[in-house]
């Protein structure tokens, strides 16, 4: 919403915005559908780069991944495994606490899995809920079904305080959320090519770095995202 318009002034490009989850966002520039991507999802936008429907991809910036749960926090993973991730969602799979995962090929999806896999253990019965939705939407449910989830911090700030939920755990080397975006092969498909440079020169860009580093600062009293632009 503010970096759009921000490159429309700064460029005269218009862009159009297609939100979509990482799984199905590489697969519109797999396609040919779009013409640059910012995804995060590291381990597959490498894949689909050594699959030659990229050229090249650029750290932008970062944040991170924490789990919320309801006020009560029922299970006790605040108290128990404040910074481990892994050990939070054995506890949710031994008490049986109602989990709601995006269950939408996502980089949080992605996440998530990768963090059940460290634990040990595959998800399954009626506590665990694949929602098949974006990240506001899973906080919602979550907060209305006193459930635990997943969640990036920019998310979860920015609707804090519509929610009753509280963060469990956070600050653990598991839970880094690098955001990078993608040049596409233009061999692959007909895309636009030099518009697609100027937005990926932009994004990397002191200035707009700068405006990463300080974007929710004033909203939130924490920067949103940490820019860690690689030219």
């Amino acid at each position: 919403d503010d970096l759009v318009p921000l490159f429309k002034k700064d460029t005269g490009i218009d862009v159009k915005v297609v939100a979509k989850g990482t799984g199905e966002a590489l697969k519109l520039g797999q396609n040919g559908d779009a013409d640059c991507l910012l995804v995060h999802d590291k381990p597959k936008e490498e894949a689909f780069i050594k699959d030659g429907y990229g050229l090249e991809r650029h750290d932008v910036m970062y944040n991170d991944f924490i789990i919320v749960g309801p006020a009560d926090d029922t299970a006790k993973i605040k108290e128990k495994a404040y910074n481990n991730p892994a050990e939070a969602l054995k506890i949710v799979n031994n008490s049986k606490s109602k989990f709601i995962s995006r269950g939408d090929a996502s980089g949080t999806e992605s996440k998530e899995k990768a963090l059940w896999k460290t634990a040990g253990i595959t998800p399954s019965g009626g506590w665990y809920v694949s929602a098949g939705k974006g990240m506001g939407a899973v906080l919602q449910m979550a907060d209305e079904m006193k459930a635990y989830t997943l969640t990036d911090r920019g998310t979860y700030l920015s609707m804090k305080d519509k929610l009753g939920l509280q963060i469990v755990t956070e600050k653990s080397p598991d839970l880094y959320n690098q955001y990078g975006v993608i040049k596409l092969n233009p061999e692959k498909n007909k895309i636009k090519e030099k518009e697609a440079d100027e937005f990926i020169k932009w994004i990397l860009s002191d200035k707009i770095q700068k405006f990463i580093g300080e974007y929710g600062k004033e909203k939130y009293g924490q920067a949103l995202f940490i820019p860690n632009a690689t030219k």
